[in-house]
């Protein structure tokens, strides 16, 4: 049976912003992307990702992969874990919550979404990314505007909402990838530095050369990792410390 491979996008992503890191994974894992468009809230959108999996075996290994935003569906995911995941890979995100700062500052973003909606794509096209091609920047650019305003809204509604998942990583015993772009400047690498530090088995990719949006720039170091974290998901061995043992 092939292992199961979930990829959760990012913010105003569209399931295609893993594109050309799903057509790089070997054949011998199944690949399934979901959408994080419709809910409302982190939870919720963690509960629609296990629903994407709901018929995947207890017997098949199922790993869970999220950028940006989704990396906070992730650990959404494994702290109400309903089965064993057998590798998480956490890339350009962080397990910390919303500050007093991010927060102010997101409320002026979704207050810039309402007016001029357009201008805040090119913002993010600008700081995002490093040094992309004009065709990739369009490529983010058209995604985005196609997702739309309003659900840029609710999702900055949520992540502002989400969760404090530091507690949490020192119990996360599985396999872990965490990868950050050299030059991200929307999720500084020190964010990613902590992820790796704090899970038993992590281990960090720093990619050179990439800004934020590490699925979009650098897909094919992304899919290396993503099959080295196979690799090392294959070898038993616990997965997630609770009160009752091990999931």
């Amino acid at each position: 049976m092939k292992p199961v491979l979930l990829l959760v996008p990012g913010m105003l992503n569209d399931p295609g912003v893993w594109d050309e890191v799903a057509a790089a994974m070997p054949e011998t894992v199944e690949v399934r992307r979901m959408a994080t468009l419709t809910q409302d809230s982190v939870p919720a959108m963690a509960q629609a990702a296990w629903a994407q999996v709901a018929d995947v075996s207890p017997a098949v290994p199922l790993l869970v992969a999220g950028f940006s935003l989704g990396g906070y569906v992730v650990l959404e995911m494994l702290a109400n874990a309903p089965r064993a995941v057998a590798g998480v890979a956490l890339v350009s995100t962080s397990a910390r919550p919303e500050s007093a700062e991010g927060a102010a500052n997101r409320e002026k973003t979704m207050a810039a979404m309402r007016g001029d909606f357009a201008k805040v794509v090119e913002g993010i096209v600008k700081w995002g990314m490093h040094a992309p091609s004009p065709e990739l920047a369009q490529r983010l650019r058209r995604m985005m505007l196609d997702v739309g305003a309003a659900i840029g809204i609710a999702q900055t509604r949520a992540t502002m909402a989400r969760g404090d998942h530091r507690a949490l990583l020192p119990r996360l015993r599985m396999p872990a990838s965490v990868l950050c772009g050299a030059q991200d400047r929307i999720t500084p690498p020190a964010l990613s530095e902590e992820l790796a530090a704090l899970l038993p088995s992590g281990r960090l990719s720093r990619i050179d050369l990439a800004g934020h949006m590490l699925p979009l720039e650098q897909p094919g170091a992304v899919a290396a990792a993503l099959v080295e974290l196979l690799a090392r998901a294959s070898a038993p061995g616990p997965t997630i410390d609770n009160d009752e043992g091990d999931k």
